[in-house]
């Protein structure tokens, strides 16, 4: 069976000719370029959103640049714009690219150019770089993901702190090399305590008699679709936990699907080579991804 990702997309010749927004520069594809020297590059020091676009608006922006803003705080990183300036950015970068739906953004802020490759912060002089990359971009996935448990964890707050969207993610990388050579195509990340936490790129749920169970939050990222379905469960009457849960618990699964802004919600049919529920995306799984297209049309218009 052929390995896909999480991300996968349709083809979409329009992405050749994108437009990418460098420190309040419009470059062509080929000419979007950062310097050897920035600290993003160097050293993975930066941070970074991803945002989708529906009918000419960004769903939860307000989220979304909450979740920018606290980030740049916690790594003391003055991103030099205020939220009014990163929307202005994003709606030249749109604009410029006409696009109205079905569209990604990657939002990327660095410390900036140092003046010397070495790590300390105050080394890099030039103020911060900022990236938009914006793609035509529709998921297309041909089948329910499969997922294999891994050694990776994510960090402890006091080291990399899993809720900051750092640049810095070779510990994920690592993970889904590790899925892969396992013959899957995302990670399952455990927590410190060995409970089931989350995936390499996404946020992790299972379904069990009718119940929805994800992780406590401690340890997994800021999902904002993850909360977002986590409310759409509340208000339909879905029971729906955070808590500590463990492998056991995920092989006798109903389901078992995945959140992300990118996929929304990505269903799962196999974990370690055991079969969830009957290996397509569960009854409830769909329900979900009812509400939360629901919760798009009323967020960003029909």
């Amino acid at each position: 069976m052929r390995k896909i990702t999480t991300h996968q997309a349709e083809d979409d010749a329009r992405n050749a000719d994108i437009l990418i927004w460098v420190n309040g520069a419009l470059k062509p594809r080929n000419e979007a370029v950062v310097s050897v020297y920035d600290s993003g590059f160097m050293l993975g020091d930066g941070i970074w959103e991803g945002l989708r676009l529906y009918n000419g608006r960004w769903a939860f922006l307000d989220e979304h640049l909450d979740r920018l803003f606290e980030a740049a705080k916690a790594i003391d990183l003055d991103i030099g714009m205020d939220r009014a300036g990163v929307i202005a950015a994003l709606e030249e970068t749109r604009q410029a690219n006409r696009m109205e739906t079905d569209v990604h953004a990657r939002l990327m802020i660095t410390r900036g150019v140092k003046a010397r490759p070495f790590q300390h912060p105050s080394l890099s002089r030039s103020g911060p770089t900022i990236v938009i990359i914006m793609e035509h971009s529709r998921p297309k996935l041909p089948r329910p993901v499969r997922l294999a448990t891994v050694p990776h964890i994510r960090g402890l707050p006091m080291s990399q702190d899993p809720k900051l969207n750092s640049h810095s993610k070779l510990n994920c990388v690592l993970a889904c090399i590790a899925a892969e050579k396992a013959g899957a195509d995302e990670a399952l990340m455990l927590d410190v305590h060995g409970f089931v936490n989350t995936t390499n790129a996404c946020n992790f749920f299972i379904v069990r008699k009718g119940e929805v169970w994800t992780s406590t939050g401690d340890y997994c990222m800021n999902g904002i679709t993850r909360a977002k379905v986590i409310m759409l469960c509340r208000q339909a009457g879905i029971p729906v936990f955070e808590r500590n849960y463990s492998l056991v618990d995920t092989y006798g699964a109903d389901e078992a699907f995945l959140t992300g802004t990118f996929g929304a919600q990505t269903p799962v049919s196999e974990i370690d080579g055991r079969k969830i529920g009957d290996g397509t995306m569960g009854p409830l799984t769909a329900r979900i991804r009812a509400l939360y297209k629901d919760l798009i049309a009323r967020e960003c218009g029909a």
